[in-house]
């Protein structure tokens, strides 16, 4: 039986959290073994880390713009996991909504911001859902694998912006590849006064909150979790796995690709060449660490958020390279993972994420 709880795993929901966190603490604590051997204190590194990601207003206004499009990410990863699927691809559909979102929003002046900004949304979520979807058809119609197809799309979607940003949607007086400018009628608002905290914040939140009412109250989200845990028990009791997963790489898609138009619509406000620093590679992350479940892709969000608020604080004030802090981040990657799949308690051991249904 599907079981409906937050948390999902084989184990009690107080067993989870201890193995989460067991696994995060122990990651920092090698981290501020490599910090030593360098040659600089660990308090000192950590403090700063601590400091650039919370010290301040606008250092938490920072952590919560490097969340954003993490939390977007991360669900595109958990749509996917949800029905079986593995979607590498968030990177690829983040670069399309990108696309998407820059074409709508460079363009229609005179539109109302109550019109524009909603339709550079749409578009960004529906350029990523198309991204997805194609992936989702492939591996239905042909049973390629998405594993592959979504890492070779995601070469193609980078390499897709190189080339509009350098020719047909590079701007007239810029030096640089980018594109024109976002309009203001299409751009995000900022909700904290001097910060960069923008209404895309909100926007993630609320996908988060769509995500858990979806897949555990709604019809469609109960086959998902269904064809993702057996597909041939899914197909017995009536339900159409090919249909399934499409929907779920149509939703995997457009969270990605909404994350990238919230990128440009609030932060970079044109399309840049590599505007996105691996956003789509840790979203990954961030739903490994939460077991794609809501409230911990926003935990794995925050804590990925933080390392990324924090590490230029903790580069510039404690001279810790930044690489450090992606050392940190695979450790948490490794530890999270060996925590899911080893006994505990003289329990039987934790399935792994991918393959974890409640």
């Amino acid at each position: 039986m599907i079981k409906n709880k937050l948390f999902s795993g084989a184990h009690t929901r107080y067993e989870r959290v201890v193995i989460q966190v067991a696994s995060i603490l122990v990651a920092f604590l090698l981290g501020a073994l490599v910090i030593k051997i360098i040659g600089i204190s660990p308090l000192k590194a950590y403090s700063a880390l601590l400091n650039g990601a919370f010290g301040s207003r606008n250092a938490i206004g920072e952590t919560m713009v490097k969340m954003t499009p993490l939390i977007l990410t991360g669900l595109s990863y958990a749509f996917a996991a949800r029905a079986g699927l593995i979607n590498i691809g968030a990177e690829g559909q983040l670069y399309i909504g990108g696309i998407m979102a820059t074409l709508i929003g460079t363009n229609f002046p005179g539109l109302p911001m109550i019109i524009h900004l909603p339709f550079a949304i749409t578009g960004g979520f529906m350029g990523g859902a198309a991204w997805g979807m194609l992936v989702g058809w492939m591996k239905v119609r042909f049973g390629a694998n998405e594993i592959i197809t979504t890492v070779m799309l995601n070469y193609i979607a980078v390499f897709l912006v190189s080339f509009l940003v350098t020719g047909p949607m590079k701007s007239p007086v810029a030096d640089m590849p980018e594109s024109r400018g976002i309009l203001d009628s299409a751009t995000l608002v900022r909700i904290i006064p001097g910060t960069r905290l923008h209404f895309g914040f909100l926007i993630a939140v609320g996908a988060l909150i769509y995500y858990y009412f979806f897949i555990w109250k709604m019809r469609q989200g109960y086959e998902i979790r269904v064809v993702g845990h057996n597909m041939e028990a899914a197909r017995a009791a009536g339900m159409k796995p090919g249909k399934t997963m499409l929907l779920a790489m149509f939703l995997a898609g457009g969270m990605g690709g909404l994350a990238g138009a919230v990128e440009i619509l609030a932060i970079q406000g044109r399309l840049l060449q590599a505007f996105s620093p691996g956003y789509g590679f840790d979203g990954i992350a961030v739903a490994l660490v939460g077991l794609n479940n809501p409230l911990g892709i926003f935990l794995g969000a925050m804590l990925f958020g933080f390392l990324r608020a924090g590490g230029n604080r903790m580069q510039m004030l404690a001279k810790v390279p930044i690489s450090v802090i992606y050392v940190i981040q695979g450790l948490v990657i490794v530890f999270v993972i060996i925590g899911q799949n080893v006994k505990v308690f003289g329990k039987r051991p934790l399935r792994t994420a991918v393959k974890e249904v409640t």
